[in-house]
């Protein structure tokens, strides 16, 4: 199911839904803009959960192409009190991006956390960001995918809310070239030690690709090691599932492997070139896991979305 649930034996992250990155969007807005959504916590219950105050939850940027961050926005978020939170937002560029600490510029100070309905921006230079409770924008037939393939026209994410990330930048602040490559991550710092315990950026790998033993590892990874760790047991997938022969599973491998969501910025957004909210990614990945033999599951994008900011639905009551 797309990233949700990507710790070992489809849990969440140390048994912790705050933790749990479930899915990453990278698309256009008007004016020279990009918009980069981070999502966490599925099935978040309404007016529950907040963000976990003791994780970094962050958007990595490479402008460069060598798998490597170039631009990190860090979320850090304060320790519940009545109810309330708040966000602060750092921009690091250079070394201080490659590391996992919320590092760089405080670009955004203590800015509210909605766990309600509401969905009012905040502004902050040039930056415009959201974090709260929204609808899932996620779309499948989960049910029917256990089932081999036999569908039931039931889509698992119609009623689901997440807690959604959304920072809206200006093109100029993300390279000069057009095209990006971009990666999400969470890490928790545990006796004074930061730990990454959730990472991606393609749909639906973990889940279909890793083995429970190698989850860890992979949340914990860099996208610069993926090919060399994965290439190998992945295509053993492709061959498994889909018939590949091994030039063709490789081939295949290289548009997810390393992790990172390619981005052509004067191209139009559509996955796997960026990811919008109606990006039909479970049909993308069967196509892909099943050589074509299953090309879709029927399930279509949901009609909750916001044609503007933060794009993602009002939440779902309980």
């Amino acid at each position: 199911m797309s990233h949700h649930l990507s710790g070992p034996n489809l849990r969440s992250p140390l048994g912790d839904a705050r933790l749990d990155m479930t899915d990453l969007f990278a698309f256009s807005a008007p004016g020279d803009r990009t918009v980069l959504i981070l999502d966490v916590n599925p099935i978040a219950p309404t007016g529950g959960q907040a963000f976990h105050p003791d994780a970094v939850y962050r958007v990595n940027i490479d402008t460069d192409g060598d798998h490597r961050a170039d631009i990190a926005y860090s979320f850090v978020f304060s320790a519940p009190v009545d109810g309330r939170q708040t966000a602060t937002v750092h921009r690091a560029t250079g070394e201080q991006a490659r590391s996992h600490e919320a590092s760089g510029e405080p670009i955004l100070i203590d800015a509210p956390v909605q766990l309600g309905s509401e969905a009012p921006a905040v502004e902050s230079g040039p930056y415009t960001f959201y974090a709260g409770l929204r609808s899932d924008p996620f779309f499948a037939d989960l049910d029917g995918i256990v089932a081999k393939f036999q569908w039931t026209g039931v889509d698992w994410g119609a009623d689901k809310n997440v807690l959604g990330i959304v920072l809206e930048v200006p093109d100029s602040e993300l390279g000069p070239q057009p095209e990006i490559g971009v990666w999400g991550r969470v890490s928790l710092r545990q006796d004074g030690r930061l730990t990454s315990v959730d990472r991606g950026a393609h749909p639906s790998l973990t889940a279909y690709f890793n083995a429970e033993e190698a989850k860890d590892a992979y949340n914990a990874g860099e996208p610069a090691d993926d090919w060399a760790a994965y290439r190998e047991p992945w295509t053993a997938v492709l061959q498994h599932f889909g018939g590949y022969d091994r030039p063709s599973a490789e081939q295949a491998l290289h548009t997810v492997l390393p992790d990172i969501l390619r981005y052509d910025r004067s191209k139009p957004p559509a996955y796997p070139n960026g990811r919008t909210l109606t990006d039909d990614v479970t049909s993308a990945r069967l196509t892909m896991l099943t050589n074509g033999q299953v090309p879709t599951d029927h399930i279509t994008p949901h009609t909750d979305l916001l044609p503007h900011f933060p794009y993602l639905g009002a939440p779902h009551p309980n």
